[in-house]
């Protein structure tokens, strides 16, 4: 299986501000795009779920803000976890 992310809430955070919510899948790949549903994404949470400690934290592939829903991402194969943006 490759990298999936997928939206499971949005919400406004303050003023004219949104944010996303949702989770990662990085199964057989260390990489991966995070559709985090915003049109510039200012900045976003990575936090990996797991019964260990995470030999690596994931990080951010990608200069913040991000014109565009797509977020590059790089961690550790197999990783799983939930994401957090914010933007417009």
């Amino acid at each position: 299986m490759a990298f999936s992310s997928e939206i499971t809430q949005r919400a406004v955070a303050v003023g004219n501000k949104r944010m996303s919510m949702g989770t990662f899948d990085c199964s057989s790949v260390t990489t991966g795009n995070v559709n985090t549903g915003l049109r510039s994404c200012e900045h976003i949470q990575l936090i990996v779920k797991s019964s260990a400690v995470a030999a690596n934290a994931p990080v951010v592939n990608e200069d913040l803000p991000v014109a565009g829903n797509a977020v590059t991402i790089v961690t550790d194969s197999g990783a799983v976890g939930n994401w957090i943006a914010w933007g417009y």
